[in-house]
């Protein structure tokens, strides 16, 4: 099969309430700019209609059975028919209909293309006060400082990237730290990195967060520590 430009990939575990908003907002960028691009669902074991839905919208959808949000990440990183990838959570917090931004620093040669939350906006109840305030910003300090990047929200749910560059990068956190490695490994393989901002929205699954504050924090941060270059 002939490679796509692009492939806009969501991880997904038990989002029905979201994903069908979410598939609906990339469809409508991918139209309207004429792109060459795929929406990719990688279902994490969904016990709902998250994978059903998701196909009734358009959607391609491969089954990660590897728990965790890195597992699904690379599952569907391996499975994506794209060039580029842009990745983002299907819970209605990101905008997947104005991703301009990232499309045009990947073309510019960008291996990787994060969102800055803190630049772009948080909407008033879309960010605890704590993650706003302390956990994201100590724990991006640090992963500044221990991989000599200026990346400043190594949090962020929404990011693009070079798929076979990512793939070279021996990519093998299965939890939430694989945000943070994925950062890590570009910034030290000497790739070019850009950031743009972006708005986070409050998310529509009310309330029913994956992320696990603590043990998560502390993922990232064992990661930090002892990551060996």
């Amino acid at each position: 099969m002939n490679e796509l430009e692009f492939t806009v990939l969501m991880p997904c575990l038990n989002e029905e309430m979201t994903v069908a908003f979410c598939i609906e907002e990339a469809k409508r960028f991918i139209s309207d700019n004429n792109l060459s691009a795929e929406i990719l669902i990688a279902d994490n074991g969904s016990s709902d209609d998250s994978a059903k839905i998701a196909k009734m919208h358009g959607a391609r959808v491969v089954y990660v059975p590897d728990k965790g949000y890195g597992s699904a990440l690379i599952g569907g990183i391996k499975a994506a028919r794209g060039r580029f990838i842009i990745m983002g959570d299907c819970d209605m917090s990101y905008d997947f209909y104005h991703l301009e931004g990232f499309t045009q620093k990947l073309r510019e040669g960008y291996s990787l293309v994060m969102g800055d939350r803190f630049a772009g906006g948080i909407e008033k109840g879309a960010m605890p006060f704590f993650h706003r305030y302390f956990g994201i910003p100590l724990l991006s300090l640090l992963g500044r400082l221990r991989f000599n990047t200026d990346v400043r929200d190594f949090h962020c749910g929404i990011r693009a990237f070079d798929r076979r560059a990512a793939l070279s990068l021996g990519l093998n956190c299965c939890g939430m730290e694989f945000a943070t490695e994925i950062i890590a490994k570009f910034a030290l393989s000497g790739a070019k990195i850009a950031q743009i901002p972006v708005v986070l929205r409050k998310d529509g699954r009310n309330g029913r967060s994956h992320l696990r504050s603590i043990p998560d924090g502390l993922r990232h941060l064992k990661f930090i520590v002892f990551f060996k270059k």
